[in-house]
């Protein structure tokens, strides 16, 4: 018979539940109180933007022509295209209406054809409030973007089935504590590392329960992920500070900083460095907790320490795809300006210890020595955990096993043949033993 995945993962003995409930329970009540004293409640309301208005459009007609020559251009810029587009604008004070806007030129514009929906930027003159033009700003992608989340939700549900569905739980209440609690308490002043590592456990919180549900194997996830991103705090602390690192490194902490001057942004810099590692932590503990639990359950005669050395072994190799995963998507992420820095006339040295190559090495370094910590934390754990009372209550846990019958006496036995075999010649049949099926099939119940 094959295994059957679907079946609950052990329960832990009553003792260990009670120990597991007496630590996570006030982690839990702390992050609660440590999110109420920290919540933005005095937050200031965003300020009226001063972007002109935007409006939805549909394309209706594109004519291109050859643009004017143009003096003053420097020699080999890129001419074009130039022309018009007509636009039927779809809301706003001129919905319905036919406009006229300039082809889109210029680095990143939109390349425009008829029947494409569009956004347009509505430009006010303001020695004549009354007139206005339109540019087109850019495609809408509302509606791709919308096909998209319905797939990735419905392939999501359609393989973990209620499993997905809480993992889509958990990313709609990640989301909602990012936007509701940890980035409004980083605009509003509050120390951005301490904010980042309070709303990090409270996503782990919810997430973790309602993905995993409430289990001791969870519950060891959880301690095993909260210590790592302690741990990822303090170095991520000791690393920025011992490399000077200030969170200017990138344009977009630059232009952050002119908006928003009394921003933290080294201590940003760290929250970044937190809410990055908690994604990858968690699969890391949550893995390491179930392989403790499989393997305990496959072989209930592992002893403690073959446990974790077993699981260790699986989170080796967890580790050594991980690393180059976190390193790579950092990469990515950071793919235009790393391709600007080569063709840097600097020194290869120079460039490495640049603001913004240092940040990143520091956040790579510090992210995967917080999930190399989190392997043999978390397989402790679970070691413990799982073997705590296996000489106690191991029997009770799995179901007290049949007791083999005690051996028959040799005479016994030879009764026992003798009348299977059947009547001899000349004889009576006999009785068959007590115990024994007789000619009929039944048993005397005597035994």
């Amino acid at each position: 018979m094959g295994a059957d995945h679907t079946r609950p993962a052990p329960s832990a003995p009553p003792r260990v539940r009670r120990i597991l409930v007496a630590t996570v329970v006030p982690l839990f009540v702390s992050t609660l109180i440590a999110a109420l004293l920290l919540w933005p409640w005095d937050a200031p309301d965003a300020a009226p933007g001063t972007d002109p208005p935007r409006h939805h459009g549909t394309v209706t007609r594109v004519v291109t022509e050859p643009c004017p020559p143009t003096p003053e251009a420097p020699e080999g810029a890129p001419e074009g295209p130039c022309g018009t587009v007509t636009v039927r604008v779809d809301d706003g004070p001129d919905a319905g209406q036919q406009v006229e806007t300039p082809v889109p030129a210029g680095p990143g514009a939109p390349t425009v054809a008829v029947g494409d929906e569009i956004i347009l930027v509505q430009l006010t003159d303001p020695a004549d409030p009354s007139a206005s033009a339109y540019n087109i700003a850019e495609h809408q992608r509302g509606k791709p973007l919308l096909w998209l989340v319905v797939l990735f939700a419905a392939a999501i549900v359609a393989f973990g089935r209620w499993r997905g569905l809480a993992a889509l739980a958990g990313l709609a209440a990640s989301f909602a504590i990012l936007l509701t609690f940890v980035l409004p308490g980083i605009s509003a002043g509050s120390p951005p590392l301490l904010v980042a590592v309070v709303g990090a456990a409270l996503i782990m919180f919810v997430v973790l329960y309602l993905t995993h549900g409430v289990t001791a194997q969870t519950s060891v996830a959880v301690l095993g992920t909260l210590g790592s991103l302690v741990l990822t705090g303090v170095l991520g602390t000791i690393a920025t500070a011992a490399t000077h690192l200030t969170g200017f490194g990138t344009e977009d902490a630059t232009t952050l900083s002119m908006f928003q001057a009394d921003v933290d942004l080294h201590g940003l810099l760290l929250a970044g460095i937190i809410i990055g590692s908690l994604g990858v932590l968690d699969d890391v503990t949550v893995t390491q907790a179930a392989t403790v639990t499989e393997l305990a359950h496959a072989n209930p005669g592992l002893s403690r320490m073959q446990l974790y050395r077993a699981a260790t072994r699986v989170g080796r190799a967890h580790i050594a795809s991980t690393v180059n995963t976190i390193v790579l998507a950092y990469a990515g992420a950071s793919l235009p300006v790393l391709l600007l820095l080569t063709a840097d006339s600097r020194a290869v040295s120079q460039i490495l210890t640049s603001e913004f190559l240092a940040q990143e090495i520091v956040r790579s370094a510090v992210a995967t020595l917080g999930l190399i910590a989190a392997v043999p934390l978390t397989t402790g754990l679970a070691a413990v955990v799982t073997t705590a009372g296996r000489r106690g209550g191991e029997s009770a846990d799995r179901g007290a096993l049949p007791t083999p019958p005690a051996p028959r006496p040799a005479a016994d036995r030879s009764e026992a043949l003798e009348a299977l075999s059947g009547p001899r010649a000349g004889s009576t049949p006999s009785a068959a033993p007590a115990g024994w099926p007789d000619r009929n099939g039944s048993t005397d119940t005597a035994w």
